[in-house]
């Protein structure tokens, strides 16, 4: 009884069997690559949220720089520095100052 059909010989035997290690190969690959791709848009997107909140302060610092500046290129005027003094209570050799005091109801 010779009637052996391609589905049973052992060459078509070992192709499938070599055909389905392919396949698990590439699902095994394909999974490590999709979780790859996900852990790196988490990072990516933690990295945003970082950058953006560094954005901020950056802004907040730099007003608070250029305030500040503007306060110093103040502080060498003379006027500018009579009026803290006289602010903090300080007054001139000579110079009176008059404190008004709210009424009490």
């Amino acid at each position: 009884m010779p009637t052996s059909t391609a589905a049973n010989t052992p060459a078509s035997v070992g192709l499938k069997r070599r055909l389905k290690l392919l396949l698990l190969f590439v699902i095994l690959f394909m999974s490590w690559a999709v979780y790859t791709l996900v852990i790196q848009q988490q990072h990516t997107s933690e990295r945003s949220t970082q950058l953006h909140d560094v954005k901020i302060k950056l802004s907040e610092v730099q007003l608070k720089n250029e305030t500040l500046k503007k306060e110093i290129v103040r502080l060498h005027d003379d006027e500018y520095i009579g009026q803290i003094a006289i602010q903090q209570g300080m007054t001139r050799p000579g110079q009176q100052s008059i404190i008004v005091k709210p009424k009490n109801p």
